[in-house]
């Protein structure tokens, strides 16, 4: 349930980026802070960079999303999760002092729900599921133990 629930909730973002013909990553990177701020404001200087910048976030979130819920190459699709959310993470870090144009959702300290839903797929990447219950079970042929399966005679 929780590999359902993380990869809607990227599969989700993604498509509202993709049908969003104004969206851009521009802003969000602007307006990031701390030490990894200068890193994303460079981003937003020359446009190629901003547009693969923003059609890796997009194309990534959607297939991120689609792996997880699908249970197909889950592996991958957790591990290019965590990576986004780190990027994610460092650019708006949740420190005190810190106050960005986009409102939060609440009042945190180190701790925020990028960090959770990291968290929470590295979880994902140690139990891979989807080779129980996911596509990865019949494209890698094997279950999460690692046995390969057997047809029963």
């Amino acid at each position: 349930m929780l590999r359902l629930l993380i990869g809607w909730h990227f599969l989700y973002e993604g498509i509202a980026k993709l049908v969003n013909p104004n969206w851009t990553s521009a802003f969000y990177l602007l307006d990031s802070q701390g030490w990894f701020a200068p890193f994303f404001h460079s981003l937003t200087i020359n446009p190629d960079v901003l547009a693969t910048v923003d059609f890796l976030n997009v194309w990534g979130l959607i297939f991120i999303g689609l792996g997880l819920v699908l249970g197909l190459f889950t592996r991958v699709a957790t591990m290019a999760g965590i990576v986004l959310l780190a990027f994610y993470y460092l650019s708006h870090p949740p420190l005190v002092g810190l106050k960005y144009a986009s409102p939060m959702e609440g009042n945190y300290l180190v701790v925020d729900k990028t960090l959770i839903e990291l968290v929470a797929l590295a979880v994902l990447y140690v139990f891979p599921t989807g080779k129980e219950i996911g596509l990865d079970r019949w494209v890698l042929g094997e279950s999460c133990w690692g046995k390969k399966r057997t047809k029963n005679k």
